[in-house]
């Protein structure tokens, strides 16, 4: 049986030993205070959840492991700033950014880039976290602590949010899911929408410059990349070295998962091209308690990550598919009333989607 072990033991862990389960594929997601002794991580393939993790008695046991696949690389995705050079590096277009310093820069990033100001932390930061939208009036909002360790970008005018979720293989083959429509509010996922093809101009940018990535990095596994549509084609927002949020739809609308797709990399198990049949719909539930009336509904498969239930915390998630999108709405539309009033623009906005 092989082995694999998670360095995170959040819900994507989680989802990652549901899936391996069919496949005989042993999965252990471990917490990182977890005692080495106690993680069978010798016998291993090691991957993990998350972009970066403190110092901890399991961690430098695993930065060790020479079965820790892409150990390497999460250090320069974790980074906004190495991973905006990488982009910059290969060609690909991506905001134009700085790395902010000083105060005294400001003059000069506001002529350079423009009346509004993205400022990122370099590293940890999601979910809307350890961000600021500035204008020239603003920029003493922002924390002394963040210069030196925040890049800048230009606020981009852009009229949608896609996502591509990809696997490489070992062997430096390459598969990926159709392109993801994601409406975010505050900085986190709300909803997302899929179609079996997407807009093929959008779909072949995608795939080329995702593919870059993966063969610049020797990456191995999923790896998900966040873009904003703009009139000149899409522009990079960020990267996740990892099975992600705007691909939780795979567990039910397509042949196979994202979270069976990174195992099979990372396993080195075969890569076929997954198979998606029809639209799909995931909604995040977001500091929401468990209804049982949604699954009331045929069409809704429920993922509950068994957290405790707080505000702003991904707590599950909802996918729908159907090849029928009028049947897909009408599901969304009795839906609405089964969830608090914040959710019903994300519906309405994937019932947009779907016409």
């Amino acid at each position: 049986m092989k082995q694999v072990c998670v360095l995170g033991n959040g819900q994507l862990g989680r989802m990652l030993r549901q899936a391996g389960e069919p496949l005989g594929i042993s999965v252990w997601p471990v917490g990182l205070d977890a005692e080495p002794e106690a993680v069978p991580f010798q016998q291993s393939v090691i991957t993990a959840e998350i972009e970066r993790w403190p110092e901890t008695a399991l961690t430098r046991e695993l930065a060790r492991h020479n079965a820790f696949v892409n150990r390497d690389v999460f250090p320069i995705i974790a980074d906004r700033l190495t991973q905006k050079q990488l982009f910059d590096k290969l060609g690909l277009a991506t905001a134009p950014w700085q790395l902010l310093a000083d105060k005294r820069e400001w003059n000069n990033v506001f002529a350079t880039l423009g009346e509004l100001a993205i400022v990122k932390r370099r590293v940890g930061g999601y979910d809307g976290r350890g961000q600021w939208r500035l204008r020239a009036s603003e920029t003493a909002e922002l924390p002394d602590d963040c210069y030196g360790e925040c890049i800048v970008e230009q606020g981009i005018n852009f009229s949608g949010e896609v996502s591509l979720v990809g696997a490489r293989a070992h062997d430096g083959s390459t598969v990926f899911y159709p392109l993801t429509h994601n409406l975010h509010q505050d900085g986190i996922l709300r909803t997302s929408v899929v179609f079996p093809q997407a807009n093929p101009d959008q779909q072949s940018q995608a795939e080329a410059m995702l593919s870059a990535i993966m063969h610049e990095l020797g990456y191995v596994g999923v790896m998900a990349m966040e873009c904003f549509v703009t009139p000149a084609g899409l522009l990079i927002n960020e990267l996740a070295p990892r099975v992600h949020n705007s691909g939780h739809w795979t567990q039910n609308g397509a042949s196979i998962s994202q979270f069976e797709l990174h195992l099979r990399a990372i396993t080195d198990l075969p890569l076929p091209v997954p198979v998606v049949n029809s639209p799909s719909v995931m909604i995040n539930l977001i500091g929401t308690d468990l209804n049982e009336n949604w699954l009331k509904l045929p069409l809704v498969h429920l993922h509950w990550y068994d957290k405790e239930v707080r505000p702003g915390r991904k707590v599950g998630h909802l996918n729908l598919n159907d090849i029928d999108t009028d049947r897909l709405s009408a599901t969304l539309e009795a839906i609405i009333p089964l969830l608090p009033p914040e959710y019903a623009s994300g519906i309405v906005w994937a019932q947009s989607k779907l016409k």
